[in-house]
């Protein structure tokens, strides 16, 4: 593959060869030196559509660590704000001579129209697009889940291994979540068994073809199937009709048309230290970020030794090490 556009795209055998790259990436963070060479010469560009901290600077931080020269572009204050199309913008880079362009966009397919139009010569890693994909948090989320839940003596971060037999609920706003989509589709290449639970309006259309079981009762799903880890999703105000501050402001105040109240929907969906004490002993905690806190999460969860949130940052530059790598200095034919 030349492109990381969609977790669909990636097969068991590629998947586990990213998760077990990234292994080795992260074994260089503790060292007292964390650069590498690998990518001396080359030219990342992370280009932002949507405001994004935590992912722009998780792939920063991978990107220099690899030694690349890195370039951030945001829409906001730039030619783009002023009406400047995706074509042009990437005629610029394309001068610019990037070697891959990290992208996050509004719309969903922006990253696919960038890869196949022939605006660019360079490698595409989709960083968000729309409602549709975010590979690398997907991911980021299954290399945390190895490393807990897959485990040997001869192999302690499961190097090599993929998913089988782990359960892994998935927990609120699905319709909005891109993280949602790339997750089913990666856990399960990866033989994860996933369970979405969510109020019937956060329910995208057609999830019955989506390879998971589907579930409106959080409770019923923690007692009787007794999930190996959890993972809450934020409650995307902004997505939820209006924009900006009068979405959010909206949400707040519980006129979403998705959830009849923040209280209501946090007693039937979120995650508190009662639900957290119905998990299994072993069970992790998961939270895409930014959170929610007292909505989707209290912060008796999302503080709590099960929660492993700030690891999958830590985690993220590591994965995305790893994709930079494969796609700039790798062997591309290996990744399916």
């Amino acid at each position: 593959m030349r492109h990381l556009l969609s977790a669909s795209d990636l097969d068991r055998d590629a998947a586990v060869a990213i998760l077990d790259t990234a292994a080795q990436m992260a074994a260089t963070q503790s060292r007292e030196i964390k650069k590498l060479p690998t990518l001396r010469g080359r030219t990342v560009v992370n280009l932002f559509f949507e405001d994004s901290t935590r992912t722009r600077i998780s792939f920063e931080a991978a990107a220099k660590r690899l030694s690349a020269d890195v370039i951030n572009f945001a829409a906001k204050g730039s030619s783009v704000s002023k009406g400047e199309s995706l074509k042009d913008t990437a005629l610029t880079l394309q001068a610019m001579g990037a070697d891959a362009v990290v992208v996050r966009h509004h719309a969903s397919g922006a990253p696919h129209r960038l890869a196949h139009a022939g605006w660019v010569d360079a490698a595409v890693v989709n960083a968000g697009d729309g409602t549709h994909q975010h590979p690398t948090q997907a991911l980021l989320d299954a290399f945390t889940l190895r490393r807990h839940l897959v485990r040997t003596a001869d192999e302690p971060e499961g190097v090599g291994r993929d998913l089988t037999g782990t359960h892994v609920a998935i927990v609120g706003d699905v319709l909005h979540s891109r993280v949602a989509r790339s997750n089913v589709a990666l856990l399960t290449t990866l033989g994860a068994r996933v369970t979405l639970v969510a109020p019937p309006t956060l329910v995208p259309v057609g999830v019955e073809a989506w390879p998971c079981a589907v579930s409106y009762h959080l409770d019923e799903v923690i007692a009787d199937q007794q999930p190996d880890a959890i993972m809450m999703l934020r409650v995307q105000r902004e997505r939820m009709g209006g924009s900006g501050e009068q979405a959010a402001g909206s949400a707040r105040h519980g006129a979403t048309g998705f959830f009849p109240s923040p209280l209501e929907y946090t007693r039937t969906f979120g995650l508190d230290a009662r639900r957290l004490r119905m998990l299994p002993e072993h069970a992790i905690v998961l939270h895409p970020g930014p959170m929610n806190r007292g909505l989707e999460i209290s912060a008796d969860a999302a503080d709590s030794d099960r929660a492993v949130i700030v690891e999958q940052v830590a985690n993220g530059v590591a994965v995305r090490m790893a994709v930079l790598y494969l796609l700039l200095a790798g062997e591309r034919e290996t990744w399916g």
